[in-house]
């Protein structure tokens, strides 16, 4: 992979439609070659977002004071929104396309920058995303830190991964978050007993997922790169 763009899209929390219409534009320009590999950095405005697998008995009962958006990627029901690190790598994957190694690249960015705060993240089996073990000394289950969710169009990624930061853990409790009834849900600050803010985790996210993607270098942007204008074919000489 070349050199990645970061576009960081500031501190004020994205409406998620404004999000998805700008991730379908990215896209759509890296597909084309139009643009390098972008991965946009953001939060979201609350927002439920519910994948493919999301079944009637996944959606909350009531309303749970946030819109629920259906979209295109894997994956069931999940919550963004203030406090929560949403990253979209747009990026091109190689061929031959293999996604769940793609989502494994993914998961291991969440693992190693969890490592720098002093936690130990891990995989479980069946399950995605990024999790913390059990502490039966502390009362605490299983519980996840890092949701994944993506999809692969003409060879292209979208939508990505999101750690919790510091979001308020309540609007989990509305929802049986990613169909899982059987663990919690944390976050870093919960976890380190501080607040860490979204803008404390980004710049490593953001360096440990251009090693994982093997880019060769990478560069932060407050906006999405401008697609590279179209040339008109120069004139036959006379």
């Amino acid at each position: 992979m070349s050199e990645l763009v970061f576009a960081r899209l500031g501190e004020a929390p994205v409406p998620y439609q404004q999000g998805w219409d700008l991730q379908k534009r990215v896209h759509a320009d890296r597909v084309g070659d139009r643009i390098p590999d972008t991965v946009l950095v953001l939060e979201h405005e609350p927002v439920y977002t519910a994948g493919k697998r999301t079944g009637p008995w996944d959606r909350p009962l009531t309303d749970p004071g946030a819109p629920v958006v259906d979209i295109d990627r894997g994956g069931k029901l999940t919550w963004h929104g203030p406090g929560q690190l949403t990253v979209y790598p747009i990026v091109r994957l190689r061929d031959p396309i293999d996604v769940v190694a793609y989502v494994r690249m993914l998961e291991e960015a969440v693992i190693r920058t969890l490592a720098e705060f002093g936690l130990e993240g891990m995989r479980v089996e069946s399950r995605t995303g990024v999790w913390l073990a059990a502490d039966p000394d502390r009362g605490l289950q299983e519980r996840k830190i890092a949701a994944i969710g993506c999809r692969i169009a003409r060879g292209v990624g979208m939508h990505g991964f999101a750690l919790n930061c510091a979001n308020d853990l309540a609007w989990f409790d509305r929802i049986v978050p990613c169909g899982i009834t059987d663990a919690g849900v944390t976050t870093l600050s919960a976890e380190l007993g501080r607040d860490v803010a979204v803008a404390e985790a980004v710049p490593v996210v953001e360096r440990h997922l251009a090693a994982v993607l093997g880019a060769t270098g990478y560069r932060c942007r407050e906006r999405v790169p401008e697609p590279e204008p179209t040339r008109e074919p120069e004139p036959a000489g006379a």
